[in-house]
């Protein structure tokens, strides 16, 4: 008797999953001038922002089911104490998002006449690194944050001496690598348009992720820099190309006008729009929290979106009515 074989059905193989890092730096803006004994002007011009700041986005990050990790400043507690700090961190814990450590060291010795450089911490010396670190840890933590594991210097102003400090701090993840601010004030000793995961001085870099911008420049995919068509390119050319994460950068302010006193609705729509298609892609590309990244793959091959001049024409034609319409809005 013939038997006919019929051989296993092998499932075809899944490509690798793509996570995406929403990541909003969350700080209160230092302007010479404002009252140190009140935090209330800076809070409502750099958290709240025109009715569009952190509480609006929350809401939005709810509305669409999304997770977003907030990078939470805690240093203005040096000038304010706790309390603003308490007031930025408990809506967002409330709404169960992730909160994560950010740093601007000018607020350690904060004064009017602050020059760009205090900014930047990437010009202390390891152990003062280390100890600026650790004490905006504590803060945020006494502000009743859990420990934080991951790490984002303001203006990405971080080199080796800041993992290094980081490692010995038990801190997981930085994500301060950014190669559109490379060499400065980005200063760790990596590849300037180096975008894939990778243990670098025994902390994990989550590099910031870039798209091609020219021959040899880069544009990092930042809410209120680059238009949408430009983040939904990246993120379906990273999961084309089977790359672990896209890191998406935004700030507590960014929907609203420089001066934080009327809503950008160009971005503002961007924002929406965003969410409502990471909502619609959420099986191919979900949000995730640092703490959902354990079993991160690293050291993998990615490249950044190859340029377009179309893409570009329109990031222009959006940067113009943004700043000449918007911008001047009161």
């Amino acid at each position: 008797m013939n038997l006919t074989v019929i051989p296993a059905l092998i499932p075809p193989a899944q490509p690798a999953e793509t996570r995406i890092l929403f990541t909003i730096n969350t700080e209160l803006t230092w302007h010479p001038g404002f009252d140190r004994a009140r935090w209330e002007a800076a809070y409502e011009r750099s958290y709240e922002a025109a009715g569009v700041g952190v509480r609006y986005q929350l809401r939005m990050l709810a509305q669409y089911a999304l997770k977003a990790c907030f990078f939470v400043d805690p240093m203005p507690a040096c000038v304010y104490g706790l309390e603003p700090i308490r007031k930025m961190v408990e809506p967002i814990l409330e709404a169960g998002q992730e909160v994560q450590l950010h740093l601007n060291p000018l607020w350690a010795d904060a004064h009017d006449g602050y020059a760009d450089d205090d900014r930047q911490l990437a010009r202390y010396s390891r152990q003062a690194q280390r100890d600026l670190i650790a004490r905006a840890r504590d803060l945020l933590m006494d502000a009743g944050v859990p420990e934080p594991i991951a790490f984002r210097a303001g203006d990405y102003s971080a080199n080796d001496d800041t993992l290094h400090a980081l490692a010995e701090l038990g801190f997981r993840f930085d994500t301060s690598h950014n190669g559109h601010h490379h060499p400065w004030p980005s200063a760790i000793d990596l590849p300037q348009h180096r975008i894939a995961p990778m243990m670098h001085r025994d902390v994990v870099e989550i590099p910031v992720t870039l798209i091609a911008e020219g021959r040899a420049s880069s544009r990092h995919l930042q809410i209120c820099g680059v238009t949408l068509g430009e983040l939904k390119a990246a993120i379906e050319h990273a999961g084309a190309s089977e790359q672990p994460v896209v890191n998406i950068v935004s700030h507590s302010s960014a929907l609203a006008n420089r001066a934080g006193t009327a809503p950008n609705k160009a971005h503002v729509k961007r924002f929406e729009d965003l969410c409502a298609y990471l909502s619609r892609e959420r099986q191919r590309f979900p949000t995730a929290f640092f703490t959902d990244l354990g079993d991160l793959p690293l050291d993998s091959r990615a490249e950044m979106l190859p340029k377009a001049g179309l893409r570009r024409v329109g990031r222009v034609i959006e940067q113009i009515w943004s700043n000449q319409i918007e911008e001047r809005a009161s």
